[in-house]
Formats: structure tokens, C-alpha cells, sequence
């Protein structure tokens, strides 16, 4: 089963969560309510609320008590990606100007957080002190993988373990609580709940290598911005990284580093990192991940939501987007 058919099941209820993210950040205050929808109407695969419905088929389903999980994981989603993208001064996402871009930056920050603020309200609406617990906790260590990430731009110093370290927070834990907190809101089991965080967390993991490899591999219709923009912004991603460190291009990698030039030659070293044995090292990792969230979902009844579930997973591997 691929992405399509998994959406086209769950038609109904993602549209809602669809319409309900519009209603969300709808305000009289016009550049607000225009740079807040911006990116929005720029569409996006809503990844996050498809897990939260799918974690919900675990317990009691209610999508109108869902939504007030789902919608505010995409908002923290989306608030993310506005911030991100004054940091890195990029122009393009998802093949549109960005807020900062099309506005500028003080008001894609304030964009961000209206956006950020919304999702806290609505999430609010769900009395289950857990869920709150849980999502408060998963803010915090975002912000920390965020400023581990400034921390580390431009840093060649930075180990695999740091790496996967700052994915796990900057994008496996909003998937893994994706995941969870669908089930919390529905009343599962304390067993599934467990289970559903350690399916989201390796599809998690996976996707951000996934994501960091089509940063180079794919092309810029593809991407919705130019191929290899994490490294011209000093984003130092696992394929880069283990060509500096490990790949048939070290030696010319290491050389531009000492000598302070690296960021003369990007063009090159994009080149290089594509033709290097980066790339598959990445793939066999975003692999293992997947593979352990498959054997996760093993040990699950079987119904349309496993099989969803499954689907989700292979797709994350195989995306091309």
C-alpha cells in the first residue's frame, strides 16, 4: 500500500484536520492571518496528524477529539519551520518564498509564534494531564535540538552520536509523540502507548535521514528548494559528515577545513558528497530504523491501521520527496 491509498482511506478525517488547521490560525489581524496561512497553503505531506488518527485506531476513535491533538503537533510542525527558516535565511519551501521572504523576518518571528501559541491553545482543550505532560516535555527538547543546531552549523568537529542526537529532537520526537499521544487521547493501552512512541521514534529517525539524503539527491522541483541547501547554510548532515570524516573525499574535505575555505567550494563538495559513499552509509542507517519499527508493528493484531502503519514505514524509505 503506498502514501495515496493510505490517504485515500482516511480521506474523510484528514481533510477535517485539514480544514480545522485553516480555522486554527484564522485571525482578523490581516498580515498575521496572511503570513500565518502562508505556509500552510503551501501544502505538505501532514505526516503528523496522519499519525495521531492512526494512533487513535488503538483505542476508542474520535477524530473531533483527535483534532485537538492533530492539529496542534502540524502547527508546532509548521511554527518550526518559519523559525528555521530566518536562521538559515532561506528563501524557498516547499517551492514557495518563504514568510520571512515574502514579508520579512520580524514578521515571519512573530508568525512563528502566533503559530506556536495557537497550537498550545487548542492542545489545551483536552484535559488529560498526561497528553499535556507529555507534549510540554516534547516542546522542550525541540527547542533544544533547535539551538543544538545553531550550536553546531558549520561545526566539522560534530560526532554521529551529536547527530542523531539533534535529528531524534528536531524531528523523530514529534512523529514518536504523533504516534503516542493518538493513542493517549483515545484511551489505549499503557502497552500500546509504549509501543506507538517506538514505531513514531525509528519512522522518525528515518525520515530526517532520509530528508537530509535527498538533500542531495534530489532535484529542486522535487525538494521545493534548491539541492543541497542544508550545507550552503552550514547544516552539517550525515551524508557530509561522513565524507569529511570517513569518505573517498576526507582528504580534500579536510584540507579545505584547515585551511578555512570549505565554504568556497560548496558547489564542489555537494558534487563530491553525491559520488560518496555517504549516501548509502545514510540509507542503510534510515534503514535499520525502519526495520526496527516494522518488528514493532509485528507483534500487532492485524487491521487497516497496521497495514496503514506498515505502508507509512516503507514509503519513509523509499520516498523520493
Amino acid at each position: 500500500m503506498n502514501l495515496v491509498d493510505i490517504y485515500f482511506k482516511m480521506k474523510k478525517d484528514v481533510q477535517y484536520i485539514e480544514d480545522e488547521l485553516e480555522k486554527a490560525i484564522d485571525t482578523p489581524v490581516r498580515e498575521l492571518n496572511q503570513s500565518s496561512t502562508h505556509l500552510l497553503k503551501a501544502g505538505g505531506k501532514r505526516i503528523r496528524p496522519v499519525f495521531v488518527l492512526l494512533g487513535g485506531k488503538w483505542g476508542n476513535y474520535d477524530v473531533k477529539k483527535l483534532k485537538h491533538v492533530a492539529v496542534p503537533l502540524e502547527l508546532i510542525h509548521m511554527a518550526s519551520l518559519v523559525h528555521d527558516d530566518v536562521i538559515d535565511d532561506a528563501d524557498k519551501r516547499r517551492g514557495k518564498d518563504t514568510v520571512r521572504m515574502k514579508w520579512d523576518n520580524k514578521v515571519a518571528m512573530y508568525a512563528g509564534d502566533y503559530i506556536f501559541a495557537r497550537a498550545l491553545a487548542i492542545a489545551s482543550q483536552l484535559p488529560i494531564p498526561k497528553l499535556h505532560q507529555i507534549l510540554s516535555n516534547a516542546i522542550v527538547e525541540v527547542c533544544k535540538g533547535e539551538i543544538q543546531q545553531v550550536k553546531d552549523l558549520n561545526n566539522w568537529d560534530q560526532n554521529f552520536r551529536t547527530y542523531l542526537r539533534r535529528i531524534k529532537r528536531k524531528t523523530a520526537l514529534l512523529i514518536a509523540i504523533s504516534c503516542q499521544l493518538g493513542a493517549v487521547a483515545s484511551g489505549a493501552t499503557d502497552e500500546m502507548i509504549r509501543k506507538m512512541y517506538w514505531y513514531g521514534y525509528n519512522v522518525g529517525m528515518a525520515f530526517q535521514i532520509t530528508d537530509d539524503i535527498l538533500d542531495f539527491t534530489g532535484t529542486e522541483k522535487q525538494l521545493g528548494k534548491p539541492a543541497g541547501s542544508d550545507l550552503v547554510h552550514g547544516n552539517i548532515t550525515l551524508p557530509a559528515l561522513y565524507s569529511a570524516h570517513h569518505g573517498k573525499a576526507r582528504v580534500q574535505f579536510q584540507e579545505w577545513i584547515a585551511q578555512n575555505t570549505f565554504w568556497d567550494h560548496t558547489d564542489e563538495a555537494i558534487r563530491m558528497v553525491r559520488e560518496d559513499e555517504g549516501i548509502a552509509f545514510s540509507q542503510r542507517l534510515a534503514e535499520r530504523y525502519i526495520a526496527r519499527a516494522h518488528a514493532i508493528l509485528a507483534d500487532l493484531p492485524n487491521n487497516q491501521a497496521k497495514t496503514s502503519l506498515t505502508g507509512i514505514a516503507n514509503f519513509i524509505i523509499d520516498r523520493k520527496f
